[in-house]
């Protein structure tokens, strides 16, 4: 296992840690979140309920023992525990690497506090070298692709073998790259309002409460200002 392996985790265990028993628990997606879930299995710490992001995360969750609930039948979460491939000093984020970026918001929307765990190599000053992750519905694919141009964003739809990446909610992708993000919540106010765009991966309006940040050196907390 590499450091940064370590340092996920790290940081999952942490994570797990942090959550008191019997939480109501929002779950993301990704490789630090399959560590968390891994050592929530392992803890035997009960939850009142889980609600996950992506079918690959419920899945995940179900093998483990953990009933999956659908979003609609739970009222409120206490915790969502996500990822996040780029994070700033505020608490904003860029996420959307695995595609679940719409559930994701949906997840963190329910919740009451918002729990990041990264490793330190998401940790940045000015979000966007990380390229910003788009869910569009797909004829509005190219409408949006020159929208994005003209911010000076070169927008790539996400393709496999030729193939489009198709959201668990059967849309397309976009990543758009070149892009300076330094008024996040502006940014993503703008995007959310053109037509087409089911969801942008900037979480400034869901931003983080608390950042667990991994690294060789241990796990480090960081809180966000209201």
């Amino acid at each position: 296992m590499n450091e940064q392996d370590l340092a996920k985790q790290r940081v999952a265990q942490a994570a797990v840690q942090r959550l008191p028993a019997h939480t109501r628990l929002g779950v993301g997606t990704g490789s630090t979140v399959n560590h968390f879930i891994d050592a929530l299995a392992a803890s035997g710490k009960p939850l009142a309920c889980a609600v996950s992001s992506s079918e690959a995360s419920s899945q995940r969750l179900r093998a483990l023992g953990y009933a999956v609930h659908d979003a609609n039948d739970v009222p409120a979460l206490d915790w969502y525990v996500d990822g996040a491939d780029e994070i700033d000093a505020s608490g904003c984020m860029i996420k959307g690497g695995g595609a679940a970026l719409t559930r994701e918001k949906i997840v963190a929307a329910m919740a009451e506090r918002f729990l990041c765990v990264v490793d330190e190599s998401k940790c940045v000053a000015t979000l966007g070298a990380f390229a910003l992750p788009v869910e569009v519905i797909p004829m509005a694919r190219e409408a949006i692709v020159r929208r994005f141009a003209q911010l000076g964003g070169r927008a790539v739809w996400r393709q496999v073998n030729g193939q489009a990446v198709v959201t668990d909610n059967g849309q397309h992708l976009l990543d758009v790259h070149g892009l300076r993000i330094d008024q996040p919540l502006a940014l993503e106010r703008a995007v959310n309002d053109w037509p087409g765009v089911v969801a942008v991966g900037v979480f400034a309006l869901q931003r983080a409460h608390v950042a667990l940040v991994g690294s060789a050196q241990g796990v480090r907390e960081v809180a966000f200002a209201a």
